[in-house]
């Protein structure tokens, strides 16, 4: 498709499916596309919440629609996937964290961590990679983390499932890029979300991150929208196999 572009981050005319995009930064990447013109598929698997996101998308200006389905259940992403119509840009934002050590965890724990973390964007890519060969356009992009690179203890299945994220990426960005494909990670770091809201409350996280990022602070939710804007955007079309870290400075700074 082409289409003429007032500046090289628009995306007007491109339909963007954003997993795990009802809350946190998944909802801000959701709204960032949104807001560059992209008409956006919000996933999640509540249908409350999921309506509150499209809601506060539309009265901000964008074009959202929601697109209910369980990551972790193939046939309802495949079915999905099937009734949404073509997909440019693919985010893969869902994802699940139990911070235990691997002693500590049921090997049905340790699965279901790695389903829906790793498994799950390896399947929806394969679901919307045959209509962007098609198209000889897409993007995909992983949001990963810096658990991905670095590891702590007590944190065995997300940092595993996050690091062989990153390695999807690459191994993604070179089956497809001869098809105009592009894939690549974007990888936060401490973010003030929900989740995180008793580690905010921490005087210790918070004397951490003073030290241990090179900006000194908690990154805000909507600072995570842009890397996904750019990566989406005819502006990164020669940027493939890349891991973006959005993190402070937190993996440069020591």
């Amino acid at each position: 498709m082409t289409v003429a572009r007032a500046h090289p981050f628009d995306l007007t005319g491109r339909t963007a499916l954003v997993t795990g995009g009802v809350s946190g930064l998944g909802f801000e990447i959701a709204k960032g596309l949104a807001g560059a013109g992209a008409r956006v598929l919000v996933n999640g698997r509540d249908a409350g919440r999921l309506s509150a996101a499209v809601a506060e998308i539309r009265q901000a200006g964008g074009d959202a629609e929601p697109c209910r389905f369980d990551a972790g259940l193939e046939a309802e992403m495949t079915d999905a996937v099937g009734a949404a119509g073509p997909i440019d840009i693919l985010v893969n934002g869902v994802g699940i964290r139990d911070r235990r050590a691997l002693l500590d965890m049921a090997p049905s724990d340790l699965r279901h961590i790695i389903e829906l973390d790793l498994v799950a964007p390896a399947l929806l890519s394969r679901l919307v990679a045959p209509g962007m060969i098609a198209r000889g356009w897409g993007r995909i992009i992983n949001i990963t983390s810096i658990a991905g690179p670095l590891s702590r203890a007590g944190d065995t299945a997300y940092t595993t499932a996050k690091g062989g994220l990153a390695a999807l990426t690459r191994a993604l960005a070179a089956d497809l890029g001869a098809h105009g494909i592009t894939v690549n990670a974007i990888a936060p770091g401490y973010f003030a979300t929900a989740p995180n809201a008793g580690q905010m409350a921490d005087p210790e996280v918070n004397a951490f991150l003073a030290r241990r990022t090179s900006l000194g602070r908690w990154g805000a939710p909507e600072e995570i929208a842009g890397s996904a804007v750019f990566l989406a955007s005819p502006a990164a079309g020669y940027i493939t196999g890349h891991v973006l870290a959005v993190d402070g400075g937190y993996l440069a700074h020591f």
